[in-house]
């Protein structure tokens, strides 16, 4: 029985193992990817916020209709 026991949580400890181990991979991938998509995303912001502060100086030089 007690050989049972210690096989059993031997492979309890081998499962969470391994599901730690794909976790973490994962979570590595994901920081990568988020990395890499503020990269590509931040000169597209940086253009939006030049237009939208070019439409606000626009917007205050023309009288209001």
């Amino acid at each position: 029985m007690l050989i049972v026991l210690l096989v059993v949580v031997v492979l309890a400890l081998v499962v969470l193992g391994v599901l730690a181990y794909g976790l973490l991979g994962a979570l590595g991938r994901l920081t990568r990817e988020m990395a890499a998509l503020q990269r590509d995303v931040a000169p597209v912001a940086a253009q939006l916020q030049q237009s939208l502060a070019t439409a606000a100086v626009a917007r205050q030089r023309t009288p209001d209709a």
